[in-house]
């Protein structure tokens, strides 16, 4: 099976995925906090927090997250699209702590490393894997070019 190679646009998109969802979240966080508690007893309140700036944003940014994630998936693998969403939580609890003020224990941290850790050895593999169909064709391709 051949290793398939990404562009430098896979790549974005898949920069996309990374980056979109953590983003998203941390929008999420900071304006849920600027609104009084919501519960599903009162679901206009719910409604209302739609409309804030802050969860708008968050919203954009997760609707941004689903088209590059689905764009991402329709030429690569579940198995590797998925783990460029894992390196989310890093960046979800360096905005976290960061930007938001949180306080992450020491044992949120090890667990981040460590699905940071094997994200890597899950990435080593190849993006898509070849269907027995494709391998056919590409195999039909090079005999054809082969005999000229």
């Amino acid at each position: 099976m051949g290793k398939h190679t990404l562009t430098a646009r896979q790549y974005g998109i898949l920069a996309l995925v990374a980056l979109s969802a953590p983003l998203g979240d941390t929008f999420l966080s900071r304006g849920m906090t600027q609104m009084p508690t919501v519960t599903l007893d009162h679901p206009l309140s719910l409604i209302s927090a739609v409309f804030t700036p802050w969860i708008a944003l968050g919203i954009a940014l997760l609707i941004g997250f689903f088209a590059s994630y689905l764009t991402a998936l329709s030429w690569a693998d579940l198995t590797f699209v998925l783990p460029a969403t894992a390196f989310g939580n890093v960046i979800v609890a360096l905005l976290a702590r960061v930007w938001l003020g949180e306080q992450i224990s020491i044992e949120r941290w090890a667990g981040i490393a460590l699905i940071t850790v094997g994200v890597g050895f899950v990435a080593q593999g190849p993006s898509r894997t070849e269907r027995p169909e494709e391998i056919a064709a590409r195999t039909e391709s090079e005999s054809q070019e082969a005999a000229q």
